[in-house]
């Protein structure tokens, strides 16, 4: 009886011999300074499963982040091949989101946008529209600082968190961090300005050993394209809030945003070895104070960048796919 029973329900889900087709759905969902971009990812048959949501950085938002329209470049995909329902969403003033007043003005004008305060609300309205109960949180670089902070403020709706090369707060000093901090409203970047750091981070001379340079160009494309205003400009540039950069400049330089005490989802917390932006204190000071978190792991990618989703699957990148996917499995 509960053989066919769950037999009619996997029948119900995906009839026999019907492909599992791959579905891309962009929507705009109220909160932020107007609406908060996402884009869903996932198969026909995980509909219903836990959604997934993909957090970017301080300056490149979530599509040209984490779903990139060329082979190695769509970590959203991947983890929607595994079955999950994968959310990659724009924090307020990123990407397709709604850009705070300020960033209408000069830079100058304002103090930095969009700080983890308004981005951990950001989070909370994406997850009140999904509607799930609890969701799992990757986040990369500033978005693991984002995911764990919101995971701390809603420990009850965070199941599984993955907190990549992250800054954490609890060692001061950092060469990309001297004083004073960051002023402005938001900052612009140029192509040119893109991959700078991901290429110095690489150890060797030819970057095409180690990621696919269509990766590159199309990361670059894409993160020029998230901003309608780029070609305004000469060079063309995007913008970004500069709040996050305010939030890293604290976090480098000593200072704890949330209180990793209060997270209870069962926590990844990795890092690249190459990694230009996590310290190695920044991966086990936040292992050790996840005190309440049902599991805990902690991993050092060896050889892996900053820029690990994207480089070649033998240089980092399926190594940390495998740990995510074990890790929500």
């Amino acid at each position: 009886m509960i053989a066919s029973l769950v037999m009619a329900l996997l029948t119900t889900v995906l009839p026999a011999g019907e492909p599992d087709h791959l579905v891309r759905a962009d929507r705009d969902v109220p909160g932020g300074a107007g609406t908060l971009h996402v884009r869903e990812v996932r198969l026909d048959s995980a509909k219903r499963a836990r959604p997934v949501i993909l957090l970017h950085g301080a300056r490149v938002p979530g599509v040209a982040s984490f779903d990139l329209p060329v082979p190695g470049g769509s970590l959203a995909e991947d983890l929607a091949q595994e079955g999950h329902r994968v959310i990659v969403m724009d924090a307020s003033g990123y990407g397709g989101s709604t850009r705070p007043p300020v960033m209408a003005e000069p830079p100058g004008a304002n103090p930095p946008a969009v700080t983890g305060e308004q981005v951990v609300k950001d989070i909370d309205a994406v997850v009140r529209w999904l509607r799930a109960g609890r969701v799992d949180l990757v986040g990369w670089a500033t978005g693991g600082h984002w995911a764990a902070w919101y995971a701390s403020e809603y420990p009850h709706r965070v199941a599984n968190l993955v907190v990549h090369s992250s800054l954490y707060g609890a060692t001061a000093g950092h060469p990309m961090f001297g004083t004073p901090p960051p002023t402005g409203a938001y900052r612009f970047s140029t192509a040119a300005q893109l991959l700078p750091a991901w290429d110095s981070s690489i150890p060797v001379p030819d970057k095409a050993e180690w990621r696919d340079p269509r990766v590159a160009q199309s990361y670059v494309d894409e993160a020029l394209a998230s901003d309608p205003t780029a070609e305004d400009r000469d060079p063309p540039s995007f913008r970004a809030p500069a709040g996050a950069m305010a939030d890293s400049h604290r976090l480098a330089n000593g200072t704890q945003l949330w209180d990793a005490h209060r997270i209870r989802a069962r926590t990844l917390v990795s890092r690249g070895e190459y990694d230009f932006w996590s310290r190695p204190a920044d991966l086990t000071t936040l292992a050790a104070d996840l005190t309440s978190a049902k599991e805990v792991r902690a991993v050092t990618l060896a050889g892996a960048t900053h820029y690990v989703h994207l480089d070649r699957a033998e240089k980092g990148r399926a190594a940390f796919l495998a740990e995510v996917t074990d890790w929500l499995r």
